[in-house]
């Protein structure tokens, strides 16, 4: 698998912790050059350390909340290495999700975070991927889109909101070239989960197993298009 990725530049959002650090080293494995991006500009530059490819890898610090910051980090991965080829949307925020506990900062935050950040992400690398005829968006949602945990409500929401994205995309970018991939994990070991007395005694699974299911869809022949994975622990 070494150098499937080899020439293409990926970005990848929330790559400071969990699924985004995992994607991210399987990326650089596969040959790719990886544009990471996050909030916490240390731990991108520790994790830029520990990877050790620094010809073939930047960090990009980014709120995926703010258009500009976006755009910027889409800006910064073309003066690097040219041209985007696969761009994964997987900075994510799981907060106080039921609605009658009127958490209205976290559902902002989860709304910013998993909804607009999602499309600031497509919107800034989509129309130069169509120019190209050639390129590839990875949504990460989650088994929580598709179906409504009780004491996550707006989570849900928001994951549901990026499956429909996901699937509306696909159909958009029918016949341009341009393909489109949603990846649902189901419980994963991150520091996410960990915080959640909810999940202390789940089955869980590793973040590289999302992050081989990215591999899987960027990979596949030009003329495929893996518009959905589900990935759950056994």
């Amino acid at each position: 698998m070494s150098n499937e990725l080899n020439n293409k530049t990926a970005i990848v959002t929330g790559a400071s912790s969990g699924i985004g650090t995992a994607i991210a080293k399987e990326l650089t494995k596969a040959g790719a050059n990886v544009v990471l991006a996050a909030r916490n500009k240390e731990k991108l530059e520790n994790l830029v350390t520990e990877i050790g490819e620094k010809d073939k890898i930047i960090c990009v610090q980014t709120d995926v909340t703010k258009q500009q910051d976006v755009d910027f980090l889409a800006e910064r991965a073309r003066e690097a290495f040219g041209s985007i080829d696969v761009y994964v949307n997987n900075a994510g925020k799981m907060g106080s999700s039921r609605v009658l506990e009127g958490e209205v900062s976290d559902w902002d935050q989860m709304i910013d975070i998993n909804i607009k950040g999602v499309l600031y992400g497509i919107h800034s690398v989509l129309p130069a991927m169509l120019e190209r005829k050639s390129g590839h968006i990875v949504n990460i949602a989650s088994d929580s889109g598709f179906e409504v945990i009780e004491r996550l409500t707006v989570y849900c929401a928001t994951k549901f909101a990026v499956r429909a994205i996901s699937t509306g995309l696909e159909k958009e970018l029918a016949n341009t070239g341009v393909r489109a991939t949603n990846i649902s994990p189901g419980m994963v070991e991150t520091p996410l989960s960990s915080k959640s007395p909810f999940e202390s005694d789940r089955k869980k699974l590793d973040p590289a197993d999302i992050a081989k299911a990215v591999i899987y869809a960027v990979t596949q022949p030009d003329h495929v298009n893996v518009n959905e994975i589900t990935v759950r622990p056994v």
